[in-house]
């Protein structure tokens, strides 16, 4: 049994619908801000499954987070503090330490998660709308909660090592946190638009990470390097580092000439990251 082809007026309505079409703008603008915050509730849902997935069938859960910074720091106390005599400030060592690997070990890991998020989240990107840069932000959100947790250790070992923090070294921390957080998404962006295409990124990532870690002043003084410190001045995360350091332990005075650079670098950042990746955003779901 033949069916009857549509009536003309049908085919004609059919056609004549209207169809909307989204397209990605090429640079941030205010609109995008009004976008992200419609989508608020998204990027609640996207960390909150993050943290599910990441401790998801694991002995000891969300512990991990406690235990990697802080097994990090006897593992560098061992070699670092004791066989290499690494100096310290006048502080222990191990606290010494740990301050440098919590702010470490959350902009790294918020750089690695940001620069394969479009990759993990590929089902996502290709198949429905959303503000994509809800995804980055999320990634290093998740990441800041690890920071929050690990940073209870920090509280232990300094009430174990009586050092008291005046006010203003406590009020300093949310900035070198916000420095921090600029780096990890800055970069990140950048790396996810090119990861995206170039999947060398999520091999090479990690060793320059790795290598960027000794370039920081994470298991050293930034002072033992001399005249080149000022070298070393050029990474942010130095002055997050030694900010944070200072302010916790009073090892030195606050340098705010290197915060404020530090805050004006992670700054450039940001704004090249985000213009990077608005520029690459249409081509996301085509070659991803």
């Amino acid at each position: 049994m033949q069916s009857s082809p549509m009536p003309l007026k049908e085919t004609q309505a059919v056609t004549s619908a209207p169809m909307l079409i989204i397209r990605p703008k090429k640079v941030f603008s205010f609109a995008d801000l009004r976008e992200l915050w419609i989508y608020r509730e998204l990027l609640y849902f996207f960390s909150w499954r993050d943290i599910k997935v990441r401790y998801k069938q694991t002995f000891i859960g969300i512990l991990w987070a406690v235990f990697q910074p802080l097994i990090t720091m006897i593992v560098f106390t061992v070699l670092f503090g004791k066989l290499a005599g690494i100096p310290s400030n006048g502080v222990p060592y191990p606290i010494f330490v740990y301050v440098g690997l919590l702010f470490w070990q959350f902009f790294s890991s918020a750089l690695s998660d940001t620069s394969n998020v479009l990759i993990t989240n590929q089902a996502i990107v290709t198949k429905v709308y959303f503000p994509r840069l809800i995804l980055p932000i999320s990634a290093v959100i998740t990441n800041l909660i690890d920071f929050a947790i690990g940073a209870v250790i920090l509280v232990g070992l300094m009430i174990f090592y009586g050092y008291v923090p005046n006010l203003a070294g406590l009020l300093v921390l949310p900035l070198l946190l916000l420095i921090s957080f600029m780096a990890a998404i800055g970069g990140g962006l950048f790396l996810a638009s090119i990861n995206v295409k170039y999947r060398d990124v999520r091999y090479a990532l990690p060793f320059f990470i790795q290598l960027l870690m000794f370039l920081t002043p994470v298991i050293y003084p930034a002072s033992i390097a001399g005249k080149y410190s000022k070298l070393l001045a050029i990474n942010p995360m130095t002055g997050v580092i030694q900010g944070a350091r200072a302010a916790l332990l009073n090892t030195t005075p606050l340098n705010w000439v290197l915060i404020a650079d530090s805050f004006i670098g992670t700054l450039i950042l940001l704004a090249f990251g985000v213009y990077v990746f608005k520029k690459t955003e249409r081509f996301f779901a085509d070659i991803i």
